[in-house]
C-alpha cells in the first residue's frame, strides 16, 4: 500500500476508536452534530534506495466544534489527536515518526451558526 494511504486508513481507524465522528473525501451536511474530525488533504514525498522506500507524508486534520465559548473542548479534541499521531510507530508496511505538529483554532462563520475551527497539520517521516 501507498505510505500517503496506509497513514490516512491508520489514522482514521484510530481516530474513529475515540468515538468521534471522522470524514473523509468531502465535508458533512450541515445539519451534522458536533464536534466532528475532518481528514483533509495529503501530501507525499519519497525517495528510493535499493532496498527501502523513505520520505515524508504531510496530513492536514480538522477538527469542528459548535460552542466558540467552549474552545477547550476542541483544544481538547486536537491534544488527542496530536497524541495519537506521536504513538504511531509502525504499520503494517512502514515505520513512523512525528516530526513537526502546527495547530491552529480559529473562529468560523461560514455557517448559520458560530463554529470554533481547530487545524493540524502533521509532518510524519516514514520508513
Amino acid at each position: 500500500m501507498d505510505p500517503q494511504q496506509e497513514l490516512f486508513t491508520w489514522l482514521l481507524t484510530e481516530i474513529r476508536k475515540q468515538g468521534y465522528d471522522v470524514y473523509d473525501g468531502g465535508l458533512p451536511p450541515e445539519d451534522v452534530s458536533y464536534p466532528f474530525v475532518y481528514l483533509d488533504d495529503s501530501q507525499q514525498t519519497d525517495r528510493a534506495n535499493k532496498n527501502a522506500v523513505f520520505g515524508t507524508v504531510y496530513q492536514t486534520i480538522h477538527v469542528w466544534g459548535s460552542t466558540p465559548g467552549k474552545r477547550g473542548t476542541v483544544s481538547a479534541i486536537l491534544l488527542k489527536i496530536k497524541r495519537t499521531c506521536r504513538r504511531l510507530e509502525h504499520t503494517p508496511d512502514f515505520s513512523w515518526m512525528v516530526v513537526n505538529i502546527n495547530q491552529r483554532i480559529l473562529a468560523d462563520k461560514t455557517t448559520k451558526r458560530p463554529l470554533l475551527h481547530g487545524i493540524l497539520e502533521v509532518e510524519f517521516w516514514f520508513s
